[in-house]
């Protein structure tokens, strides 16, 4: 390896904050949304499973989520899970289907959530990082076997954390916003 791959370096980061806009989009600022509930896994069949491989969500009103589970056997799984999950929803069961009432988001709830949002930034900033010494790893690997001169082992690691600072500085403005969006009432 002569030169590091800035491309993958650049999608892997940019994956990170893609993840991070993911996990945004499930944060609720009180409107139902079915994305609240991406990151709810379901014991079911053994295993860990995302809720959307076990139902359908919809929202048939603002403030209503419903959750048509598939198979019957596992609508006190899914309905467990979502207790648990920490968005601070109560589903009630009708059937096979869960509505579930979204609150009004109080000042506590509200701080909570913008708890929670720092801590999904916080992840981003990980796997950012993550890339970037990756990048430097190889860079240093190639300088050492004669493949990268010691001038353009600099250059390139300056490109990196470059690089790394612009993702740094996007994800804090993507929390910036979504604190906003929370703390709003």
């Amino acid at each position: 390896m002569a030169e590091p791959d800035i491309k993958d370096l650049e999608r892997r980061m940019n994956g990170a904050v893609e993840t991070l806009r993911q996990d945004f989009a499930g944060l609720r600022t009180g409107r139902a949304n079915t994305a609240m509930l991406d990151p709810v896994m379901v014991d079911v069949y053994g295993a860990a499973m995302p809720i959307n491989q076990v139902a359908t969500i919809s929202t048939p009103e603002a403030r209503l989520l419903s959750v048509q589970v598939w198979d019957r056997s596992n609508v006190s799984a899914v309905e467990k899970a979502i207790r648990n999950s920490g968005l601070g929803l109560n589903p009630m069961t009708e059937g096979s289907t869960l509505r579930i009432p979204v609150p009004e988001l109080n000042e506590e709830r509200r701080r909570e959530m913008s708890k929670v949002a720092s801590k999904y930034a916080e992840q981003s900033k990980v796997a950012i990082r993550n890339v970037r010494r990756d990048g430097m790893d190889g860079v240093k690997k190639s300088e050492k076997n004669g493949d990268l001169a010691q001038d353009d082992a600099k250059k390139w690691s300056e490109r990196i954390q470059k690089l790394t600072d612009d993702h740094i500085a996007q994800v804090d403005e993507i929390l910036s916003h979504k604190e906003k969006e929370i703390m709003q009432v």
